[in-house]
């Protein structure tokens, strides 16, 4: 069980060890990546970031309404149905424009 134990901390230790040079490994990149950009670049970045997240919004938007159900459509429907009997007069259809 001691030996056991032993093992066990010492192999979570190197994987800790691992972990960690693994993080500091990627912060270096990401500060050596970051070092040549000023104000200017991260506000065009921001702006980019704007104008793609409306057009992601817009597409949503457009493939939401796809799916979702016409309203109005099914609404001027029943309101023709409705006013259908009363447009027929003794089996007639009335004229109705020119």
């Amino acid at each position: 069980m001691h030996n056991l134990l032993l093992y066990t901390s010492f192999i979570t230790a190197f994987l800790s060890l691992i972990l960690c040079l693994y993080a500091c490994a990627r912060l270096g990149n990401f500060i050596k990546d970051t070092n040549d950009l000023d104000w200017s670049a991260i506000a065009n970045i921001t702006g980019d970031l704007a104008t793609l997240k409306k057009t992601i919004q817009t597409l949503n938007n457009r493939m939401n309404g796809m799916h979702s159900p016409k309203v109005q459509e099914q609404e001027l429907v029943m309101q023709l149905l409705k006013n259908a009997p009363d447009q027929m007069t003794n089996g007639k259809v009335k004229n109705i424009g020119g």
